[in-house]
């Protein structure tokens, strides 16, 4: 394949083979648990993923999506999951042991906060540092000799923050600890952790790059010798497989995905710009914003793609928030995000994570997966449910 193509031949051409068979254009759904194995005495690796011999070690379909996840990203290899989730742990399992000290965004998804907060540490003895991971000083105060990992989320899940990703690499790599980097809220085209000196990128693939809310799935990228490890534990022996359908699915929708970002891009700007300044809300998050607080950072390490996840909060007691969701039309109340529709989600004050947010989050907020709609249509529909609910 030309290495030189540009990202939108490259999300429809990427890790593309033939169909020697039949001659089908697009690649067919491989739905078997099992492959043929040699009987010519070729040496049989019963659990490598080198080769087709069982659909947990390695599926055609799981090649397809990894080759193109590689394409698309730069990195040297891919191992997908079942779930976000999944892939999490395969990053936290194979480089951590007993006694290893970790550090972790203060700001991160729910799974992963509950891993580094309860899990690890009580289960495996794992030592956890909680760190405001904009702040690259707070980071570098809180490495330890026996620091092994530091993971962090950018945009931050659900503040929208921004983190310096190449100098917390430098400061891992002087520690001889790995960086893992969670670029969910960004989708692999719009941030390039791995070009910025991440070790690991992970992605919950069932967010933006599969954008069609019909599959689960998640990814770790980065180089092959890392990558390696991920795959023959947390993928051949936890047995985190990604089905053949779904990989076929997410592979169908990655496609898309460089057109699908520009346009939430382009939305979710419009839209934060309209929420900034109307006087029904209390604050607005958006990197593409220049009011928010990491916005020349993420202008450099975004290109201008902000994705497409705000933090807002509206001005108005419990009761009027939960109103403003009921009165919305378009928009629709579910977690979740990067679909193709706009979906809202309420932590309300009593939240437990709250206080792990930045003081102006704390009495409340919703955080806002923009869809593909247009712009027009979904400033309407929040501008009108503003007004059912006297806020203007």
């Amino acid at each position: 394949m030309n290495q030189s193509m540009r990202t939108q031949t490259t999300a429809v051409h990427g890790g593309i083979r033939k169909d020697d068979t039949f001659g089908a254009i697009n690649e067919p759904i491989y739905m078997t648990s099992n492959y043929r194995i040699p009987t010519d005495g070729t040496p049989v690796d019963w659990s490598g993923t080198e080769s087709n011999i069982y659909a947990r070690n390695r599926n055609v379909n799981q090649m397809v999506l990894q080759d193109k996840l590689c394409a698309l990203t730069g990195a040297e290899d891919c191992a997908i999951f079942a779930s976000g989730v999944a892939a999490l742990t395969g990053v936290f399992v194979p480089f951590l042991n007993t006694g290893d000290h970790v550090i972790v965004s203060e700001v991160c998804y729910s799974a992963t906060n509950l891993l580094f907060r309860k899990y690890l540490p009580e289960k495996y003895n794992i030592e956890v540092t909680f760190v405001d991971s904009t702040d690259t000083e707070a980071i570098r105060t809180a490495i330890r000799p026996n620091t092994r990992l530091i993971h962090i989320e950018t945009p931050g899940n659900p503040t929208t923050e921004i983190s310096d990703i190449q100098a917390i690499a430098t400061l891992a790599h002087s520690a001889g600890a790995l960086l893992s980097i969670d670029a969910t809220f960004a989708g692999p085209v719009s941030l390039f952790p791995l070009r910025l000196g991440a070790d690991l990128e992970i992605h919950s693939m069932t967010k933006y790059i599969n954008g069609h809310g019909d599959s689960l799935g998640g990814c770790v990228l980065g180089k092959k010798e890392l990558l390696t490890q991920v795959k023959e534990i947390a993928m051949v022996n936890f047995g985190g497989i990604l089905s053949p359908f779904n990989a076929w699915l997410i592979a169908r929708g990655l496609v898309t995905l460089p057109m699908r970002m520009a346009q939430h891009s382009r939305v979710a700007l419009a839209v934060a710009e309209f929420l900034e300044k109307s006087p029904a809300v209390r604050f607005v998050w958006y990197p593409g914003l220049e009011s928010h607080p990491q916005h020349n950072r993420a202008k450099e390490l975004m290109h201008g793609q902000y994705s497409g996840m705000i933090a807002f909060d509206i001005k108005g007691d419990e009761r009027a928030h939960q109103q403003f969701l009921n009165e919305l039309k378009l928009v629709t109340h579910a977690v979740s995000l990067g679909d193709i529709e706009s979906l809202i989600v309420y932590y309300d004050k009593n939240s437990d994570k709250l206080p792990h947010y930045p003081q102006i989050f704390q009495d409340g907020f919703f955080r806002f997966s923009v869809g593909l709609e247009d712009a027009e249509d979904l400033i309407e529909d929040l501008q009108q449910a503003f007004l059912a609910c006297n806020l203007i």
